[in-house]
């Protein structure tokens, strides 16, 4: 239990200091560590998928997140500076280009280099495989780790740069409203997780997914959700009345945000539903140690993942 206390103390630590590092001096340490969780993320799932018997490429899917990042810096840099916000959705499409293409250069080397192939098959003792259905099963593996968690996971960047975009309704906003979604991002997940767990170990009740994750219930659900908004809710209000915030309140009216807030918070519990089963698919209690007393990084971020998703195609619609 202590350890699990101070891991929550020294992440809690981190991210304030990341987030008065992005006020006052730059957006890119945010990424720095979007990048860090991106490729650790994409490493534990790797060996889950390994322990499900879904061999791939361990360090190509470790590493290709790098490659994803860049593409997503770069993505930013020229919408900012074209002042066109399709580059954002032409880096979306790179993206799915690059995942499919060394997917597809991964297939093929294993058909080149085939006695390597044949030896790989031989080792791990697997029956009744053809050279071409082993060479493609195991380039789809290295696929599904490069979707999940990093493409979806690598989206924060965008949310980090919401201020350079070339969106309609902020035009001369001064409100620093990149720090506003973002803050959205981590509150959603943080407020809905913790009364979740408090609702329903106080309140009890039917269990929501019990062959999925036995310890969820449907009132910890509803509880986590219901206190989410509320508190949500107040810190809208709090930001209302700080100076370099209020300009925008004038633009995203409470219901909207609310309305924005309620559903990310659903997202946010199906991330960690998710999760759950591809542990219990992998036979795995965590994802792995990054943090003691609390799991794997994706054990961490597994609710924030699917809500950066929905909160940047959320705050990109109300924003055009």
């Amino acid at each position: 239990m202590k350890k699990r206390v101070y891991s929550s103390i020294a992440v809690l630590i981190t991210l304030a200091l990341l987030f008065v590092l992005k006020i006052f001096v730059s957006d890119y340490f945010f990424d720095a560590l979007v990048g860090v969780l991106a490729c650790y993320g994409t490493f534990e799932m790797s060996k889950m998928l390994t322990k499900m018997g879904r061999f791939n490429f361990h360090y190509v899917a470790v590493f290709f997140p790098v490659l994803m990042f860049s593409m997503n810096l770069l993505g930013v840099q020229f919408a900012a500076n074209s002042g066109d916000f399709l580059w954002i959705l032409y880096t979306f499409l790179i993206d799915i280009g690059l995942i499919l293409l060394v997917a597809t250069g991964l297939f093929l080397y294993q058909l080149i280099f085939r006695k390597k192939t044949m030896n790989e098959i031989a080792v791990r003792d697997i029956k009744n495989i053809s050279l071409a259905r082993f060479s493609f099963k195991k380039a789809i593996n290295t696929l599904i780790a490069f979707v999940y968690p990093s493409f979806f996971l690598l989206f924060f960047v965008f949310i980090n740069h919401f201020n350079v975009l070339p969106l309609r309704k902020l035009d001369g906003l001064t409100s620093d409203f990149s720090t506003f979604v973002l803050l959205t991002t981590f509150l959603i997940p943080i407020f809905t997780d913790t009364f979740a767990m408090l609702m329903g170990s106080l309140i009890g009740g039917k269990k929501l997914c019990p062959k999925i994750s036995p310890n969820k219930t449907i009132s910890g659900a509803v509880g986590g959700t219901a206190w989410c908004v509320l508190l949500c809710a107040c810190f809208y209000l709090i930001c209302g009345c700080i100076e370099s915030f209020a300009p925008l309140m004038t633009i995203l009216p409470i219901w909207m945000y609310l309305i924005i807030v309620f559903l990310g918070s659903v997202v946010a519990q199906l991330g960690d539903i998710f999760e759950s089963f591809i542990k219990r698919r992998a036979n795995v209690k965590d994802s792995g140690k990054f943090l003691p007393g609390h799991g794997g990084c994706l054990d961490r971020i597994d609710s924030h993942i699917f809500v950066a998703t929905y909160i940047l195609i959320a705050f990109w619609i109300f924003a055009i």
